[in-house]
């Protein structure tokens, strides 16, 4: 056995026993032996001064046993299942192809679902319940980012719907009459509105000032959605508190008398939090319409707060109060079968009672919503909502007045309503990621609660003791259509609530799974499953009950969807889908009868089960011009069977029947983005066919028809355009316009355009001109309806129905302030 002598500190040594029959592979010699080589090399000098001391020996380490070379069959599995996890984490890492530059060109305010290299072009929904990007998302869906609903102009949802492919505004006698009714790919939507994903039930008038981006998903949508949605939806999305600060002021002059004032803040107090606030007030006039006002007022405030990493707390509050006097269009001309406009009667003749009509919408609405990671595999959402509206009007309503007076005659007829809706919601899902093979999911399960109240009572006392003027019937004057101001000042009295409200409530407890799984972004599936129990309760206060005036319908509604989407190319997708709706009775809470989709009947027997819709879709998306402008092309067809209709049956008129069918067949093209750097686009043409496939009742006439299977769906337009363009001329200048086109919409009963009446096609066309003086202050010069063409928006069903008509030429200066 030899020994080698190594430092153990400057003044000590160890002496390590080398001998070659250790059994410990020789590692530990060589380590021990180089060690000490290297140490007695560098202080040879320094122990020559110093005095020997007694060495001490230090065995070697114990010699271990190697593990064996060849791994056991559970190693080699594990190896396996940890080379797949990392496959997948890493094609989970670069599945998608980043969008050129994104997030580095948006200012402080924009549209955070938008893509800042082409704000016209939104790259992702609000809802976490759609887990991928719009072009990997297997249905049509329209998104007006925050540039494109500036760009247009547009203070009010009506405003956006008038102007947006595929979308018709309706009207009602009642309780829709100024509130916020949309039809979509030719099926009533006017319940279908949401917003921050979340049911708004109050048929209000809903303005813009504190709205983010506006999404319409084109056919059924129960999975997403719950009831309704045979056409489609319509998400408002709020403004929220942001991470940047910016300070915002907008003013606007109208040649309509338009006084409009709007500013948006944003401050960020911490790392941790951040407010919003923001505000408006308007006093106007309608362009082309005498007496009508249209005032509004409103405020908002949003926190973003942060405690954690790991937690996200989004709260906002919204007020609108929004007053005016109405206007229910003008008559129609039953001689000539037209509107009274088309037969040289001005298109700025009223026809209502200054000192009596007035309309006032308020909404009330606050939203919490939290986000809590739990993992990066599962995140935990909940969204409440509490909400009251109220629309509260009197108007009056041109109508015919019976085959006794001469036909150049109207009556007036007093409308009213008094309407509050209170909501209570709660939304709660979990999202799991996880991994099946090459596949990786996104897993949306989650439960919804919501309760919806709504109580419904009119004016009595709507009559003038003045009523003498002209011919007088039951205290409504009838008067001739081509001069109805003698009766526009009349005096009234006060008027006052009859007292005996419809008081309906609406629970709906909801559950659904919504699965996504991409293939190494080539092939996404996508699928789910909603249960809604739906209870429909009602009954008339202060009244003794009775099966007309008291009823209760419970429905268990089962919806599903499934898409799949192939990508060949990365900026490219083909999909597929088929998707399912309901709606039940009572669904539509601004209606009383259940004819029109309220929840009272008229006798027993008539609580009919859920209308079914089914619908399927097939297109492609691309994002071309260096992934700045969506393209999309669709194919759909949606069918509803067991419709509700009304008409006679047994001789009996206006009975309420179910077991109807019918089906929309269309085509859908739609782009948004930009072209080049300097030209921007968004629009789309919709062109649709309908067909009455099934109907249990008879036309109000049999002239001009015999039935109503064959013919098309009523109080639609079969065939839309819109195209929004802006262009920079220079790096201070901006030109843009529009052009919108509806075609001929013809009237009708419930369900079929029987009624011989029609509204003719028109053009609109919008433009502006835009200057930045500095990048805080813009100027804008813009006129909608630049050749004050007289057009319609609706008709009510009716054979002699009033009609709504658009606005006339109004121009708008806007300043515009950002900091």
């Amino acid at each position: 056995m030899g020994q080698l002598k190594s430092p153990r500190s400057l003044r000590s040594w160890v002496v390590v026993d080398t001998a070659d029959d250790r059994e410990d592979g020789g590692s530990a010699r060589k380590i021990t032996t180089v060690a000490g080589l290297i140490a007695v090399a560098s202080i040879t000098g320094a122990e020559a001064q110093q005095t020997a001391l007694p060495p001490v020996t230090v065995d070697s380490p114990i010699a271990r046993t190697k593990p064996t070379s060849t791994p056991t069959p559970d190693q080699k599995k594990a190896t396996a299942a940890l080379r797949r996890a990392a496959k997948r984490r890493d094609m989970a890492r670069v599945k998608p192809v980043p969008y050129p530059n994104i997030g580095g060109l948006a200012p402080p305010d924009a549209d955070p679902y938008a893509n800042p290299n082409a704000p016209y072009m939104a790259t992702r929904l609000q809802s976490n319940k759609f887990s991928e990007p719009i072009i990997n998302t297997p249905k049509s869906i329209t998104v007006l980012t925050k540039d494109v609903i500036e760009d247009k102009n547009a203070t009010s949802l009506r405003e956006i719907g008038r102007t947006t492919a595929g979308v018709t505004l309706g009207s009602g006698e009642g309780g829709n009459a100024f509130g916020d009714r949309f039809f979509i790919r030719g099926f009533d939507a006017r319940n279908d509105i949401f917003l921050d994903g979340i049911r708004d039930p109050a048929v209000s008038i809903r303005e813009n000032f504190f709205t983010e981006q506006v999404e319409i998903l084109r056919g059924p949508a129960s999975t997403y959605a719950g009831r309704g949605t045979a056409g489609g939806a319509i998400n408002i999305v709020t403004k929220q508190a942001g991470d940047q600060n910016f300070y915002n002021a907008e003013s606007t002059l109208g040649t309509d008398q338009t006084k409009r004032i709007t500013f948006d803040v944003n401050q960020v107090i911490n790392p941790t939090l951040s407010v919003r606030a923001g505000g408006l007030a308007q006093g106007a006039d309608v362009a082309g319409r005498d007496h009508t006002t249209d005032n509004r007022y409103g405020a908002f405030g949003a926190i973003k707060w942060t405690p954690t990493d790991n937690v996200k707390v989004l709260a906002n509050y919204i007020h609108t109060d929004l007053s005016g006097i109405p206007d229910f269009g003008v008559p129609w001309d039953r001689v000539n079968n037209r509107p009274v406009t088309e037969s040289g009667v001005p298109r700025s003749i009223w026809y209502g009672e200054v000192n009596r009509d007035f309309q006032k919408a308020q909404q009330d609405i606050g939203t919490v919503q939290t986000e809590f990671n739990i993992s990066p595999y599962l995140i935990l959402h909940s969204n409440f909502r509490a909400e009251r509206s109220l629309l509260n009007y009197i108007g009056t309503i041109a109508e015919d007045p019976g085959s006794a007076y001469p036909s150049n005659y109207v009556q007036l007829n007093a409308q009213s309503r008094y309407q509050i809706a209170d909501v209570l919601a709660n939304q709660t899902d979990l999202t799991t990621k996880f991994a099946t093979g090459d596949f990786n999911h996104t897993l949306i399960s989650g439960m919804e609660f919501s309760r919806e109240n709504v109580s419904i009572d009119k004016y009595a006392g709507l009559y003038s003791e003045g009523n003498g003027v002209g011919q007088a019937s039951s205290g409504a004057p009838i008067v001739p259509y081509d001069d109805p101001s003698s009766v526009t000042y009349l005096p009234f009295g006060g008027a006052s609530l009859l007292g005996t409200p419809l008081k309906a409530t609406v629970d709906t407890k909801s559950g659904y799974l919504i699965d996504t799984a991409n293939y190494r972004d080539f092939i996404i599936l996508n699928g789910g499953v909603r249960y809604d129990d739906y209870t429909y309760s009602a009954y008339t206060a202060n009244v003794a009950p009775t099966a007309a005036n008291a009823n209760s319908i419970e429905s268990g509604l089962v919806n599903y969807n499934g898409g799949i989407v192939v990508k060949p190319l990365p900026i490219a997708s083909v999909y597929a889908a088929y998707a399912t709706s309901s709606n039940p009775i009572g669904a539509e809470l601004d209606a009383t009868s259940a004819a029109y989709g309220g929840g009272t009947y008229s006798n027993s027997g008539q609580a009919f089960g859920p209308e079914r819709n089914k619908g399927a879709e097939a297109g492609t998306k691309w994002e071309l011009f260096d992934r700045r402008l969506l393209v999309t092309a669709a194919l759909f067809q949606t069918e509803k069977d067991n419709a509700r209709e009304s008409g006679t049956v047994n001789g009996v008129r206006n009975t309420l029947v179910a077991g109807a069918a019918y089906r929309v067949r269309g085509i859908d093209l739609e782009a948004a983005g930009k072209i080049t750097d300097k030209w921007s686009i968004f629009g789309g043409i919709v062109l649709m066919e309908s067909k009455i496939l099934k109907s249990n009742v008879l036309p109000p006439s049999t002239s001009p028809y015999t039935t109503n299977v064959g013919l098309q769906l009523a109080n639609i337009a079969h065939q839309s355009f819109n195209m929004l363009t802006k262009y920079q001329l220079l790096p201070d200048w901006e030109v843009g316009g529009q052009a919108t086109y509806r075609s001929k919409i013809y009237g009708g009963t419930l369900l079929a355009a029987n009624q011989g009446t029609s509204l003719p096609d028109y053009w609109r066309f919008d433009a502006f001109v835009e200057h930045k003086f500095d990048k805080h202050l813009t100027i804008k010069l813009a006129v909608n309806n630049i050749f004050n063409k007289l057009y319609y928006d609706t008709l009510y069903q009716s054979a002699a129905p009033f009609v709504m008509l658009g606005p006339g030429r109004v121009g708008y200066l806007v300043a515009s302030a950002h900091f």
